[in-house]
Protein backbone atom coordinates (compact mmCIF):
# COMPACT_ATOMS: atom_id res chain seq x y z
CA UNK A 1 0.00 0.00 0.00
CA UNK A 2 2.47 2.26 0.85
CA UNK A 3 4.50 1.67 -2.63
CA UNK A 4 1.38 2.84 -4.37
CA UNK A 5 1.06 6.20 -2.19
CA UNK A 6 4.64 6.51 -2.53
CA UNK A 7 4.61 6.47 -6.43
CA UNK A 8 1.35 8.81 -6.63
CA UNK A 9 3.38 11.24 -4.34
CA UNK A 10 5.89 11.70 -6.55
CA UNK A 11 3.54 12.28 -9.43
CA UNK A 12 1.17 14.55 -7.34
CA UNK A 13 3.29 16.09 -4.41
CA UNK A 14 5.87 19.19 -5.31
CA UNK A 15 9.35 18.42 -4.78
CA UNK A 16 11.29 20.91 -3.17
CA UNK A 17 14.53 19.24 -3.31
CA UNK A 18 14.93 20.20 -6.55
CA UNK A 19 13.35 23.92 -6.04
CA UNK A 20 16.16 24.34 -3.63
CA UNK A 21 13.62 24.26 -0.80
CA UNK A 22 15.51 25.63 2.68
CA UNK A 23 14.65 24.05 5.43
CA UNK A 24 14.86 26.46 8.17
CA UNK A 25 12.89 28.94 5.61
CA UNK A 26 10.05 26.45 4.85
CA UNK A 27 6.54 27.09 5.63
CA UNK A 28 4.20 25.10 7.69
CA UNK A 29 2.75 23.78 4.97
CA UNK A 30 5.55 22.87 3.13
CA UNK A 31 7.21 21.19 6.35
CA UNK A 32 4.04 19.32 6.43
CA UNK A 33 3.91 17.64 2.61
CA UNK A 34 8.01 17.05 3.51
CA UNK A 35 7.04 14.92 6.78
CA UNK A 36 4.15 13.75 4.98
CA UNK A 37 6.40 12.50 1.90
CA UNK A 38 8.90 11.02 3.94
CA UNK A 39 6.69 9.02 6.22
CA UNK A 40 5.36 7.11 3.27
CA UNK A 41 8.83 7.03 1.82
CA UNK A 42 9.84 4.97 4.50
CA UNK A 43 7.41 2.63 4.98
CA UNK A 44 7.58 1.96 1.80
CA UNK A 45 11.74 1.42 1.42
CA UNK A 46 10.49 -1.33 4.82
Amino acid sequence: MFKILAKINKLILPSFTKQGLDLSKAKKWQLAIIAYRYYVTSRAVD
